[in-house]
C-alpha cells in the first residue's frame, strides 16, 4: 500500500538528508523499497547485516546510487559523526535517506551537531484516513477494524485475525529482547518485561510511577528510565498533562498509550481512546515535519478530577479539545467545563457508535470514524 509520507519523502529528498524514524515495523523499510522503484539506481544498506555493515564501514557502496537508503545506522558507534562525514561528502546528485526503529538523538550521544543538514519525518501506523484509501471502505469499518487490528502493517493487512494475533506476540517478545538491551543491561530485562505488562492494563489513566515502583521493588527513577527507554524506541505514547509552563506539566502524571493498538489489554473503550491517542501522535508530529509547527498533545486534568482525554497545542496555545466516547452523545461535563475557560480552542466529542453531528452548545458532538478521516495524516 502507498504510505501517507510518500510524496513529503520525495519532496524532501530533492533538498536535504531526510531521517525516517519510527516503530519497529511500522513499515520504514518497505516504504523505502517503494521509493527506490522510483530511482534508475538505488542502494540500501542496513547496519544489522554483516555484510552490508562491512560496505558501511568502509563507505564502499555504488557512488553512482541515486538514492542511497542507510537503515539502523543509529547502532554504529559514533554514528553522528560518521553520518555527518557522509552527508558532507555526498554527491549533490545523490539523494540520501537514513531510517530507524527509535530517536535519533537518543542513541549514543556526541558533541557532533547535524543541525541544518537533514530533514525529520516520523512514519506513523496505519489511520483511518490511509484505511479507507487503501481499502475504499467507510471511516466506521476502518475504524472498526484499526480497533481490532492496530495500525501497524503486517498484523493489519493479514487475512485472518490468528495470523495478526501470532506476529504481535513475536513482537512484543523482540522488543523486550533485542530492542531493549540496546538501552538497558540484561539482568533488568526482567523487570522491564513485567512493567511493560503492567503498562498494558492502565492504559489511558494518569500513570503514578511511584505506585508502580513499589509494587516492583525498584526505585521510580527506574522506571522512569524504563519508561524513556519505551518512549524512545516508539513502543509507547506519553502524554503529558497541559500547562504552560512546562516544567509543571512533568511534574504531574501521565499518560500512557501504546503505537499498537493490538498491545492494549482493557475494555473497549479504552481500546478506541488508545487508537485515538495514536491518530493523534500521528497528526502533530506531520504537522510537525511537514508545516514547521509546534504541535503538541496533551490531556486536562484538575486537581478535582474534572478530566478531558486530548487537547492539541499549536505554538504554544490549545486549539482543540477532545473527548472520546463509545456511545454517549451527552456533552461530558469536563469538556463543557474546559470548553468555556478555552474559548478560542474547538471542542469536539468524538463517539464511535454516533449516528449523526450534533451541536451541544459549544460542543460538536461528532461520528469519531468520519472525525478522524478528516485528519491531515
Amino acid at each position: 500500500m502507498q504510505r501517507y509520507l510518500e510524496p513529503q519523502l520525495l519532496r524532501d529528498l530533492a533538498c536535504k538528508t531526510v531521517v525516517l524514524t519510527g516503530a519497529r515495523q511500522v513499515g520504514k523499510t518497505t516504504l523505502a523499497r517503494q521509493l527506490m522503484e522510483r530511482f534508475e539506481r538505488a542502494q540500501y544498506l542496513n547496519w544489522d547485516v554483516p555484510v552490508d555493515r562491512a560496505v558501511l564501514l568502509r563507505q564502499s557502496w555504488n557512488p553512482a546510487a541515486t538514492l542511497l537508503v542507510l537503515d539502523e545506522i543509529h547502532k554504529m558507534p559514533a554514528w553522528k559523526s560518521w553520518l555527518k562525514g557522509v552527508i558532507d561528502a555526498k554527491l549533490p546528485a545523490q539523494f540520501l535517506l537514513v531510517t530507524g526503529s527509535a530517536r535519533m538523538e537518543t542513541f549514543r550521544q556526541s558533541g557532533e551537531s547535524l543541525a541544518g543538514r537533514y530533514l525529520h519525518l516520523h512514519l506513523a501506523p496505519i489511520s483511518v484516513r490511509e484505511w479507507c484509501t487503501h481499502r475504499q471502505t467507510t471511516p466506521q469499518d476502518a475504524l472498526l477494524h484499526l480497533i481490532e487490528r492496530g495500525g501497524f502493517p503486517e498484523p493489519c493487512l493479514a487475512e485472518r485475525a490468528d495470523d495478526a494475533q501470532r506476529w504481535r506476540r513475536q513482537y512484543a517478545t523482540d522488543l523486550i529482547r533485542e530492542d531493549v538491551l540496546e538501552f538497558s543491561r540484561l539482568h533488568e530485562i526482567n523487570t522491564m518485561r513485567v512493567f511493560f505488562e503492567l503498562l498494558r492494563e492502565r492504559v489511558g489513566s494518569p500513570l503514578s510511577l511511584a505506585s508502580l515502583a513499589r509494587d516492583l521493588a525498584v526505585s521510580p527513577t527506574t522506571l522512569r528510565r524504563y519508561l524513556d527507554i519505551l518512549e524512545a524506541l516508539y513502543v509507547v505514547i506519553v502524554v503529558q498533562p497541559w500547562h504552560r509552563n512546562i516544567a509543571r506539566a512533568l511534574l504531574q502524571a501521565p499518560k500512557v498509550y501504546f503505537t499498537d493498538t493490538g498491545l492494549v489489554k482493557g475494555s473497549d473503550g479504552v481500546r478506541f481512546e488508545n487508537a485515538v491517542a495514536v491518530m493523534l501522535t500521528k497528526q502533530v508530529h506531520f504537522l510537525s515535519d511537514t508545516r514547521g509547527l509546534e504541535a503538541g498533545l496533551h490531556y486536562i486534568r484538575t486537581k478535582d478530577g474534572a478530566e478531558v482525554d486530548f487537547c492539541l497545542s499549536s505554538d504554544g496555545a490549545l486549539t482543540q479539545l477532545v473527548e472520546c466516547k463509545l456511545a454517549d452523545s451527552s456533552p461530558h461535563r469536563a469538556l463543557l467545563r474546559f470548553a468555556a475557560q478555552f474559548a478560542d480552542a474547538e471542542a469536539v466529542q468524538i463517539v464511535r457508535d454516533a449516528r449523526q453531528e450534533e451541536r451541544r452548545g459549544p460542543i460538536a458532538v461528532l461520528p469519531a470514524a468520519e472525525w478522524l478521516a478528516r485528519l491531515e495524516a
